[in-house]
């Protein structure tokens, strides 16, 4: 329930500070003073939209702040803790706006996003505004107004399950068949290419053997001719070769060593160096008697290296990367192909959706007839009630298979009404007049409210163009909802204000300069003098105190 209400310098109101109590609570005032002031100040604190004119004039700022007890609102607790915002048993809602039109919002004392005040406001509080009634000319509202009744969320959220399932489908769909042309050029480039790389069959790694056997094979006269030459001049030269020299300086060093030891180092040095060099003789000659010059092998390679640089032209890459492109391409026209056999199963898939899709609107269709039969039984009895002695009332739930998918389901749902005796049933909207639209209005909120539990609803006008016994019935009705619930109205009747178990009384004040709004709760005295004012205008009499007696006594 709405605890606390604190407004500053919002509109004409320049501080208020509002405590409101369990029951039901009214609100009156002159004409123009602002009775709805309070209301829009809180619509302001559950996300709604700021006027240009929010802040009182010559002030920097609005701040606005509404406290809810949510002890006994599990639903409310759960979001806030969901959204760790949580603080106790209370929830404190505040707006700040600035003369510019800046906003920040606060949940708990954290900021937060406008649209997160909508989202909790819509648990705690529900405000039925002097215009609603209007709105029960519209098909979505009035199928709205049937699915609240019947607590239908579940059933609506099982058929918008299937009808996106459904869409998204048919877009996959869409896409698969306008791509079509374009993949199947697609898909016969790539059946070329992959089939022409097939045939090559190039393997990771084998481009590099390759480049090296190329090599190899068309140097292999000079490499034959140098390592013949290196070997000559290593020992095969009779008259002069590195070998004999070697060894011979080894000799002649020796036979001196004994007298300077100095050299025994550098004798030790060229003996190393003569094993060495015998060594890389005897691997230069078995180097090259494996050679050979095998002009038809040499051309296999050549072949095969030369069309490896010429596809990897061709496809831009590098012919190290060839077997990888090739695997790429590979996969492309498998996931090509994949793509005609996807568009099959995803007609299959539209299919099952549809009929899934059909079977929870039919439910959803039982169920609101179900609901719709239960609702103008309600209707037609609380209208008789409200002094519409021959009102009847009917909600028509036609279930169209032949309608296009929507989230909501396949009903057209509609209003119809008879006021008179002999009068055929209707559309609400050809045949009711606005003030009996808006009892028709109030008698469904008065409904809906004792069905769709919300810990507070607010009024606002919903009694415009009704008096005398229907008021005093619509006070009844109200009171009688605030047994189960905190109900706030604004009214102008005696009979709705004389119900309420507070009252605040709107006045508004000027010294010529300056206008200011104020809102004060009045006492059982100055309660009387309101409701003799409503009831008789300015001119106060002894009968209009006698009969506001009387009417706050019942």
């Amino acid at each position: 329930m709405l605890l606390q209400l604190n407004i500053q310098n919002f509109a004409i109101v320049r501080s208020l500070d509002l405590e409101w109590h369990q029951g039901m609570t009214t609100i009156t005032g002159e004409t123009g003073a602002g009775k709805s002031i309070a209301i829009d100040a809180l619509g302001l604190c559950l996300g709604e939209r700021a006027i240009t004119n929010a802040v009182r004039p010559n002030c920097k700022k609005a701040e606005l702040s509404a406290t809810f007890e949510v002890k006994n609102n599990p639903t409310a607790k759960q979001w806030l803790t969901e959204k760790d915002l949580a603080l106790d048993d209370e929830c404190i809602l505040r707006r700040v706006i600035s003369a510019e039109g800046r906003s920040k919002a606060y949940i708990n004392g954290s900021q937060v996003p406008l649209v997160q005040l909508k989202e909790i406001g819509q648990l705690l509080i529900n405000i039925h505004g002097q215009h609603d009634h209007q709105l029960l000319t519209k098909a979505n509202e009035q199928r709205k107004i049937v699915d609240d009744y019947g607590d239908h969320n579940h059933l609506i959220n099982e058929v918008k399950y299937y009808y996106q399932q459904w869409q998204q489908f048919s877009n996959e769909l869409t896409k698969l068949e306008e791509t079509k042309t374009q993949r199947e050029s697609q898909r016969q480039l790539l059946q070329y290419q992959v089939s022409e790389l097939d045939e090559f069959s190039l393997q990771d790694g084998e481009f590099s053997t390759l480049e090296s056997d190329y090599q190899r094979h068309s140097h292999a006269q000079s490499i034959l001719n140098e390592t013949m030459q290196a070997m000559h001049s290593l020992s095969e030269n009779e008259q002069f070769n590195v070998t004999d020299s070697l060894r011979m300086a080894i000799e002649n060093l020796s036979t001196y060593s004994h007298i300077d030891t100095s050299l025994n180092n550098i004798t030790n040095l060229l003996n190393e160096s003569l094993v060495q060099i015998e060594e890389a003789n005897i691997d230069l000659r078995h180097y090259h008697d494996k050679l050979e010059l095998d002009p038809q092998a040499y051309a296999l390679i050549e072949e095969r290296y030369s069309l490896a640089v010429k596809l990897a032209k061709k496809h831009n890459v590098s012919p190290e990367n060839l077997p990888a492109f090739h695997a790429e391409l590979s996969q492309a026209l498998k996931s090509i192909s994949s793509d005609e056999t996807r568009l099959l199963l995803v007609i299959d898939e539209i299919e099952k959706a549809q009929q899934a899709y059909l079977v929870a609107a039919q439910k959803l269709s039982r169920s609101r007839k179900k609901s719709a039969k239960k609702l103008s039984q309600l209707i037609t009895a609380s209208l008789q009630d409200l002094n519409m002695a021959h009102g009847k009332f009917e909600v028509e739930v036609n279930h169209n298979n032949a309608k296009a998918l929507s989230p909501s389901g396949l009903d057209e749902v509609s209003f119809l009404v008879s006021l008179n005796p002999g009068q055929a049933l209707e559309a609400m909207h050809k045949v009711a007049s606005g003030g009996e639209l808006s009892r028709i209005s109030l008698a469904m909120q008065v409904i809906l409210a004792q069905k769709v539990v919300t810990p507070a609803l607010i009024f606002d006008e919903v009694d415009v163009g009704i008096s005398g016994p229907t008021a005093a019935m619509v006070g009844a009705k109200l009171q009688q909802l605030a047994k189960n619930t905190q109900v706030i109205c604004v009214t102008h009747l005696p009979q709705v204000a004389c119900k309420g178990h507070q009252q605040l009384f709107v006045a508004k004040l000027t010294d010529g300069e300056h206008t200011e709004t104020t809102v004060t709760e009045l006492s059982e005295q100055r309660r009387v003098k309101e409701i003799a004012r409503l009831l008789a205008g300015d001119k106060i009499t002894e009968n209009s105190l006698a009969n506001a007696q009387e009417l706050l006594a019942s």
